[in-house]
């Protein structure tokens, strides 16, 4: 037969669209073209390709090969695409069975030897597979990955002939088992953090109902320690989540399955351009904020950040995802993190220092604290002064802090009562649904209407001061949101900064 199809998965994304390798042998001088809108590692495969078979053992064919990857406007990338081309000549040239590639689809980059590589997108492609009902063959390295996926069922490959001999039939190679993924991972404690109760009070607020939280204080006061613990507090993710995370992970590290329910937290430097953050690129990967989705995503210096950059959270902070558009198509990448930001309340650090003065002119401070927009500012749920320690409690061994694994509890117990009156977050409940839910009555609504007119809050605001108040309620156990904690609530919106 000189014609084959062999399936494989493109990476679209967190999708996995399937894509039809047809090799066409024919007469005429010996050629090697591929067509269907391939990039440039896709079209230098033909000499791994060759490389591989031949050191493998088998005959390359001395003829016109002509590979097409259907469907043509589906760019193709990578080195993914070797082993489906390399089966694809194979099969066409009579050297391996037709049927076995029907069940099957394939995924790998060739050595010269024909050994296998391993391919981000593991994930996304054995899903895919599981639910077209074949078979997915991968790299042995990535087969850990793959395996982890819902019903999949996995080939694990290390090199072209081996494969090539299960296919043959005479020596069938095991399906990859998923492995057995613990759920404990370790995490910075909060029993580290000496006093600033006010802050461990917020942060424990927000792990409850995935809030955003802004930390304002002069410079050495605990702000990166305290964000840095919250990723311990909070519940771990279910396993759908955390196959998530692994797969966007995967887009950078093709291999590593450690650390499967791990929360992530991710900082990057204030030097950080809208694209490290958003994503993007001719070929878009995902970038920080979608790295962080399920965990923590902690700008320090946040004033630092040029403005462009700090623009680009505010879509994905409403809708948990971000889309990024080129001209041909379109990648959609979650991005439902938390933000955690910490800054100075001046450019010097010390407005509202008891110990040390300001510097700074009330011209600078505006201009400083201007440099984050008011719509970001809007919608961040908490913002909480951290102050300066005195050196005896700071230096006290005993110390007498909660660790994270107390705090934890506490936290999923109030998780769990959000997830059975609505089915997700606080920090997620929609508008239309907000006021049934926190059960307001006429003093609160009252206490409210007051207290809104008195610091001109904006209907975001009202709206993110109810959903915390929901969640100090649940963390009292308590079925309404009583004025107490609609008044802690709207301490949280600026009331207690220095300056």
């Amino acid at each position: 037969m000189e014609l084959s199809v062999v399936y494989s998965r493109a990476v679209a994304g967190m999708e996995a669209p399937l894509v039809r390798v047809e090799t066409h042998l024919s007469n005429g001088l010996p050629a090697f073209h591929i067509v269907g809108m391939p990039e440039t590692a896709v079209r230098e495969s033909k000499d791994r390709v060759r490389s591989a078979i031949l050191n493998s053992h088998f005959s390359f064919p001395d003829r016109r090969i002509t590979i097409n990857l259907a469907p043509a406007d589906l760019p193709k990338e990578g080195g993914r695409f070797d082993l489906p081309i390399a089966l694809g000549i194979l099969t066409a040239s009579g050297q391996v069975p037709t049927l076995a590639l029907e069940r099957h689809e394939f995924l790998g980059e060739l050595a010269l030897d024909g050994s296998l590589r391993a391919v981000p997108g593991a994930i996304p492609a054995a899903s895919a597979s599981s639910r077209a009902g074949r078979q997915l063959v991968v790299p042995a390295d990535s087969a850990a990955l793959a395996a982890l996926a819902p019903d999949s069922r996995v080939i694990p490959a290390g090199d072209l002939l081996t494969l090539c001999a299960h296919l043959n039939g005479s020596r069938p190679i095991s399906q990859r088992a998923p492995a057995l993924v613990g759920g404990d991972c370790t995490y910075p404690d909060l029993r580290d953090v000496a006093g600033q109760q006010w802050a461990r009070r917020a942060l424990e607020i927000a792990a409850s109902g995935n809030h955003d939280l802004l930390l304002v204080g002069p410079p050495g006061t605990g702000k990166t320690l305290l964000a840095s613990r919250l990723p311990g507090i909070l519940p771990p993710p279910s396993p759908e989540e955390a196959l998530t995370l692994l797969a966007l992970r995967n887009f950078f590290d093709p291999t590593d399955s450690s650390e499967y329910f791990r929360r992530p937290f991710r900082a990057p430097h204030h030097t950080a351009t809208a694209i490290a953050l958003a994503g993007g690129g001719s070929k878009p990967r995902p970038g920080e904020i979608s790295l962080a989705h399920g965990g923590v995503l902690f700008l320090d210096e946040l004033a630092e950040f040029s403005r462009h950059s700090l623009e680009v959270l505010r879509e994905p902070m409403e809708s948990g995802e971000i889309t990024l558009s080129r001209a041909s198509h379109r990648t959609r990448y979650p991005a439902r993190f938390q933000l955690v930001a910490a800054m100075n309340p001046c450019p010097c650090g010390y407005l509202g220092d008891p110990d040390r003065a300001c510097r700074c002119t009330p011209e600078q401070i505006q201009r400083y604290r201007g440099r984050v927009s008011g719509p970001l500012l809007d919608r961040i749920d908490l913002h909480v002064g951290v102050y300066r320690l005195p050196p005896a409690q700071l230096l006290d061994p005993g110390g007498g802090n909660e660790p994270s694994s107390t705090v934890r509890s506490r936290v999923c117990h109030s998780r769990r009562i959000q997830e059975q009156r609505q089915g997700c977050a606080n920090a997620r409940i929609p508008p239309d649904r907000l006021a049934g839910i926190c059960q307001l009555g006429r003093a609160q609504r009252s206490f409210l209407e007051s207290a809104a007119l008195q610091m001109t809050l904006s209907g975001r605001a009202i709206h993110r001061t109810l959903r915390v108040a929901r969640t100090i309620a649940d963390l009292a156990a308590s079925p309404e949101c009583s004025c107490e904690h609609i008044g802690e609530a709207l301490a949280y919106r600026g009331a207690n900064l220095p300056g």
